[in-house]
């Protein structure tokens, strides 16, 4: 038995899933093999979150809710086909249950922890996910890129910071016409106001918010999803080095 978690039987796992996604829209998503792919990422990533920090987040039914629900909802909103960058991707979310969810889009998850590309890697190869890419990488770095920049549909961010230094990591890599999808919290207001400058400095616009409502069990949770039109190239002076992103924001 493996300590340090709660243990879980996949059976209940998986009726915990179905129902955590019925429950949140997101359940023409799930079919009995994606079903099946995240009860096997729920098992590795509580073993390996024994080894080094992947979540704070290690009961079974929160991770449900907290982590796989919430990333569905944006694999929901996805264009098909897309090609997605997960900048800050940290232990793979929303790149892991992306790929599940979307076999037929491609995603590239990029952090500058060596640990956390290697265990989306591994965990990627583990569960059969060839449209997973990984990284080592700093965004700043990579939106500076000619490989990389402007060629992407898709940039997202979870958890990684507010949204004017989000955008300057994350539009660079979108081409014209693709979009910045950020993933936020209850200071999605306040950041949103305070990004509109950056945002259109960088050549995006911001199209809308959507608030998603996770309902498991008594647990219910809002996370906005914000949508920003990549409408016009970047500048070529941005993404600038970190320490100045963070340190005087746009």
């Amino acid at each position: 038995m493996k300590k340090g978690f709660p243990i879980i039987e996949k059976s209940k796992c998986i009726s915990n899933l179905t129902a955590a996604f019925k429950e949140s829209g997101p359940s023409s998503l799930l079919s009995q093999d994606r079903a099946e792919k995240f009860y096997q990422l729920t098992d590795r990533m509580l073993t390996v979150n024994e080894q080094f920090n992947l979540t704070a987040i290690t009961d079974p039914d929160k991770i449900i809710l907290n982590h796989y629900a919430d990333c569905a909802a944006l694999a929901l909103r996805l264009p098909k086909g897309a090609k997605v960058i997960d900048v800050g991707c940290g232990a793979g979310f929303p790149t892991l249950p992306v790929a599940i969810l979307r076999p037929d889009v491609t995603v590239l998850a990029v952090d500058s922890t060596a640990k956390k590309v290697g265990y989306v890697c591994e965990t990627a190869n583990l569960l059969g996910l060839s449209n997973v890419t990984a990284l080592v990488m700093r965004a700043e770095d990579g939106g500076n890129d000619p490989k990389l920049r402007g060629s992407f549909d898709i940039a997202t961010a979870r958890a990684v910071a507010e949204l004017r230094i989000l955008a300057e990591l994350c539009l660079p890599f979108v081409k014209v016409g693709g979009e910045m999808i950020a993933m936020k919290g209850k200071n999605a207001p306040q950041e949103l106001s305070d990004a509109r400058r950056a945002v259109a400095m960088l050549g995006g616009k911001i199209e809308k918010t959507e608030e998603i409502f996770l309902h498991g069990g008594e647990e219910d949770v809002c996370h906005p999803l914000i949508f920003i039109k990549k409408n016009s190239a970047t500048p070529a002076a941005y993404p600038r080095p970190y320490a100045k992103i963070s340190k005087h924001p746009l």
